[in-house]
């Protein structure tokens, strides 16, 4: 794993297009259109072989036309010529290139690999969208629209989902540090971009869009130094896919494999979400709210029904409730309607106004049987939404920050506004009740994740209960009858042989043996299960 040269990617000062084309269109011409109305300050050089104008700009003709000093290259050309563009680009002093081109088989990837290796050229692709810098306003993409500025880094194996994500997100204000469409990852993958963005200052959440995993040690390496860094957020799809792709047919095969993934992505500290909703939902409050001391969270309402929901909603989601304290009923009866539920969820009443919602944030937030405080408010004619929304902001800015404060101000356009104020206030803010216990839910999931991050294993075995010269045999055996596979017993053998615990197991040669042996683990152990031993 290395982040070396990536800065001449995601820092260039100077850029060339090589393929730029006037065909209406074409990648090339979208690819010139953007990089010159990006808004990116520094040098760029079009290169066409017919040295023709291109978005108002002369092409140079080759890449040997180039000044020296050129960071970054964008390749679109037809995969035929890549390789030798990359040796030619490798040999002017070019540091980083971003190849759209699809199409490249094996031995074009390995050429240029080993054009790059000399240099330490690095490579984004090939078979991508490209990359968007919002913050220098590089557009070095062939995306409808230009990627809004932000905090947000977004890494995708699917060029496809960029341009989804790039139209949900202007609708949405969500705002991004980096958009990389990662492609094929012939060299540079989740890894090195992983551990690249945790060092960044411009990002402060990486989000992910995987499909499949090429390097799981440097993936898992990059993950935990990025997780103590900043919140990462997953979606790995391929959760459910058919049995007929498993490379092995073993009932268990299938059914384990994504739980491999969602075990690795624990242990690194990792929070997975299952769709876009969730990734940017997640991202919004990891990245402004407090970090969690417990999981207890304490609901404030002006409507029961909607606290029941809450309530409910966090109980499908196995979250925990808190208690109301004593001393935290007795601080807020004065200031309560006789009315009030004393319990949680704390219903103020409906024709609760500002100060009533002053106090009772107030004392909830130093309640020590809570760590999170979700706030809800359903409009009524008898107090102004955005007038609590103001009163609530005020409460929440003047106490320390001990415990996050989610709100939720459930309505449409006469809530518009008081959700705008408690956005611009850095409250995370929420539609529905649902989506606010699930906001709640996601700072859980991440604090349990930093836990497993946090976690060390346990004392390793005795030196004497390690057995190499078994796990030799089982292996030495298994590759000279030319198998790749372990079997069950083989493995378990291995698993012995470190001292790891497991199901006992036994083999047996013939019909007597099976007898024997199964007898004796009946008596022995209650009862038995028999399999059959085959490569």
């Amino acid at each position: 794993m290395t982040i070396r040269n990536l800065s001449a990617i995601f820092e260039p000062r100077s850029v060339v297009l090589v393929g730029a084309s006037n065909r209406e269109g074409s990648v090339g011409y979208w690819l010139a259109r953007n990089l010159i109305g990006g808004g990116f300050e520094g040098p760029v050089h079009f290169i066409n072989p017919k040295g023709e104008e291109v978005a108002g700009q002369r092409c140079l003709t080759s890449v040997g036309e180039l000044p020296d000093g050129v960071d970054l290259a964008v390749i679109a050309t037809p995969a035929r010529v890549v390789p030798e563009t990359v040796e030619a680009l490798a040999a002017k002093g070019v540091r980083g290139v971003v190849c759209i081109t699809a199409g490249l088989d094996a031995a074009a990837k390995q050429r240029v690999l080993d054009a790059s290796k000399p240099t330490c050229l690095r490579t984004i692709g090939p078979n991508c969208l490209g990359i968007l810098l919002p913050g220098i306003g590089l557009n070095a993409s062939f995306s409808h629209k230009p990627a809004p500025k932000g905090r947000l880094a977004f890494i995708s194996q699917s060029g496809a989902l960029v341009t989804a994500i790039i139209d949900w997100a202007q609708n949405r204000k969500v705002g991004f540090s980096h958009v990389i469409s990662a492609g094929d990852m012939t060299d540079v993958d989740f890894g090195d971009l992983i551990d690249y963005l945790a060092g960044d200052r411009e990002s402060r959440a990486i989000l992910l869009y995987m499909e499949a995993l090429t390097d799981a040690a440097k993936f898992m390496s990059a993950a935990r130094r990025a997780a103590r860094a900043k919140p990462v957020v997953i979606i790995k799809s391929g959760r459910n896919a058919a049995a007929a792709k498993a490379a092995m047919s073993h009932t268990g095969a299938l059914a384990g494999a994504d739980r491999v993934y969602e075990a690795a992505f624990k242990r690194a500290g990792l929070l997975r979400v299952t769709d876009l909703e969730e990734l940017f939902e997640a991202a919004e409050i990891l990245t402004i709210a407090p970090r969690l001391k417990g999981e207890r969270l304490m609901i404030l309402t002006n409507g029961g029904g909607a606290g029941v929901l809450a309530a409910d909603r966090l109980a499908d989601l196995d979250g925990r409730l808190a208690e109301l304290g004593p001393e935290t009923i007795a601080a807020m009866d004065p200031f309560m309607s006789p009315g009030w539920s004393r319990a949680n969820p704390v219903d103020i009443i409906g024709d609760s106004g500002p100060e009533r919602y002053e106090h009772a944030v107030a004392n909830l937030m130093a309640d020590k049987s809570s760590d999170a405080l979700l706030v809800m408010n359903c409009p009524t004619a008898l107090a102004s939404s955005v007038e609590i929304a103001e009163r609530v902001i005020e409460t929440v800015q003047r106490l320390p920050r001990g415990k996050p404060v989610l709100t939720n101000w459930l309505g449409d356009a006469s809530v518009t506004e008081a959700r705008r104020m408690l956005a611009d206030n850095d409250m995370p803010t929420f539609v529905t009740p649902g989506q606010a216990v699930r906001g709640f839910m996601h700072l859980v999931r991440h604090n349990r994740a930093l836990g497993e991050l946090m976690r060390t294993p346990g004392d390793e075995p005795a030196a004497g209960a390690r057995d190499d010269e078994a796990v030799d045999e089982v292996i030495d055996a298994a590759l000279s009858a030319g198998r790749t596979v372990l079997s069950s017993a083989e493995s378990k053998r291995i698993l012995a042989a470190y001292a790891i615990p497991m199901a006992l197991a036994e083999e047996a040669r013939d019909e007597g043996e099976v007898r024997a042996i199964a007898e004796r683990l009946i008596r022995e152990h209650g009862g038995v299960a028999l399999k059959v031993l085959s490569d």
